[in-house]
């Protein structure tokens, strides 16, 4: 199996997510040992952005790396486990809420596909990209 990043790479839809990941330092830690759930926005996600966003984010490194690990969660929390929080603390230090009566929804997020597996996590995919308050 592939660690989380190179799943991300290997799936063909996280181009922004992973460009965003490496513009921030962040792949050494997202390929290290975890475990790690991360809430990955594909990237029809980015496009939903305001225009210009996604290349004032690459600028703006620190601002880039809160929104990053607002997306990821430690340990391996498996769908199963996803649906019985209300809520999970982020790597980036605030909580996400979680909504699991219709689907699973973080925050205004829907959760697209639950529990692709990662050697060192998992990830679930999210059709919005996650900006903490």
């Amino acid at each position: 199996m592939a660690d989380i990043v190179d799943t991300a790479v290997n799936a063909g839809s996280f181009s922004t997510l992973v460009a965003a990941v490496k513009a921030a330092g962040l792949v050494d830690t997202l390929k290290g040992a975890g475990p790690f759930t991360v809430f990955a926005p594909t990237d029809e996600a980015f496009a939903k952005l305001p225009a210009g966003t996604v290349d004032a984010l690459l600028k703006d490194i620190p601002k880039l790396k809160k929104i990053l690990t607002y997306h990821v969660v430690s340990g391996k929390v498996l769908a199963a486990d996803v649906v019985k929080l209300k809520s999970a603390k982020t790597v980036e230090g605030t909580e996400v809420k979680i909504n699991s009566s219709k689907g699973v929804k973080i925050n205004d997020s829907t959760v697209t596909t639950p529990d692709v597996a990662a050697d060192n996590g998992v990830i679930h995919i999210i059709d919005t990209v996650l900006i903490p308050a």
